[in-house]
């Protein structure tokens, strides 16, 4: 049996802040987390996992009621397999939109970007510098 790990070791692990693990605990996203006999929470590998898949959820603009309802749905069991897989289906679908109205977008920022040139291309940096030497902080 692997040692189970401290949230410290285990928000640097998966990328998170303790603040966030512990907030993704309160907000009912996660089963309790075992307790070392300090009190101190110690994580085992699934859950890592479970942590590791909130972070991919959120960091891809899934909601935190979404997040809970997922998190419900896991805590129900097998008989939610189904729901469970429309509604990451459903989380992908917006996902694939939002990629596409935002490959769509790109060439619009990189056209605007391209037309400011170099930052001291047309000398307004220097100028920019320049005045505020003579302006003071």
């Amino acid at each position: 049996m692997g040692e189970k790990p401290p949230i410290g070791r285990v928000a640097a692990r998966v990328g998170l802040s303790i603040d966030t693990i512990r907030y993704y605990e309160r907000a009912g996203l996660m089963v309790p987390v075992a307790r070392a006999p300090s009190g101190h929470r110690r994580y085992a590998e699934a859950d890592l996992e479970w942590i590791t898949l909130l972070k991919c959820l959120r960091t891809t603009g899934m909601p935190i009621s979404e997040m809970r309802r997922f998190a419900d749905l896991v805590g129900r069991g097998e008989p939610t397999r189904a729901q469970r897989h429309e509604l990451l289906e459903k989380h992908r679908s917006k996902l694939r939109r939002r990629l596409q109205e935002i490959a769509e977008l790109m060439p619009k920022l990189d056209e605007k970007i391209s037309s400011y040139g170099p930052p001291e291309a047309d000398g307004s940096e220097a100028r920019d510098k320049q005045n505020r030497k003579r302006e003071g902080p």
